[in-house]
């Protein structure tokens, strides 16, 4: 059986489940497991049923005053990770208060932990080099496996993000922009 893009997702959120609320946002590579178990030959029995898909490998725990949203904006991958998954817990408000949340950050956090319509949800989104995504939402308020949601395009934003992680950065010296150097300048 190969590990599909939802099938990794809905592992992962089921692992976050069994870990409880109130939990740190983490983020995961996810590799081929044939290149895993090519690389860690001991893993092969372990992964054997992830075979042909793709294995989450846990990054190192986000620092305390790093957001995950920061660090997806500078993460590098390297070129053997095939997508990126996050797992993160949020506030979320119905969209007939969005006219009303302050602009100032740290009031509109404080606007939204206070709203009576609140919800609190925990994601996980993933995303693949290849243009994949998937998401799975779980409603703090209705804690069980059956209710949680899934599908390719929950969370646009998130997902935006970890697509753009997971663009290598060009060549500086492929640059389209930059005109070829003449004759003279590459003689000199």
């Amino acid at each position: 059986m190969t590990t599909t893009l939802p099938a990794v997702v809905r592992e992962l959120e089921a692992h976050a489940a069994e870990a409880g609320w109130d939990q740190p946002a983490r983020l995961f590579a996810l590799v081929p497991t044939d290149d895993l178990v090519a690389a860690e030959p001991g893993l092969a029995d372990l992964l054997a049923d992830k075979r042909g898909g793709l294995t989450a490998v846990e990054q190192e725990p986000l620092k305390a005053e790093q957001s995950l949203e920061e660090v997806l904006l500078s993460a590098v991958w390297p070129v053997g990770v095939a997508g990126v998954a996050a797992i993160a817990e949020r506030v979320v408000l119905p969209p007939q208060a969005d006219d009303e949340v302050p602009t100032d950050p740290a009031a509109a956090s404080a606007y939204a932990n206070e709203h009576p319509d609140r919800e609190e949800v925990r994601i996980v989104a993933a995303a693949t080099r290849a243009g994949e995504t998937f998401c799975a939402v779980r409603l703090r308020s209705h804690d069980d496996d059956a209710s949680v949601m899934a599908g390719d395009n929950l969370v646009p934003g998130l997902l935006d993000l970890l697509q753009a992680s997971l663009v290598e950065d060009p060549d500086p010296t492929d640059d389209p922009d930059q005109p070829e150097p003449s004759d003279e300048e590459t003689q000199q």
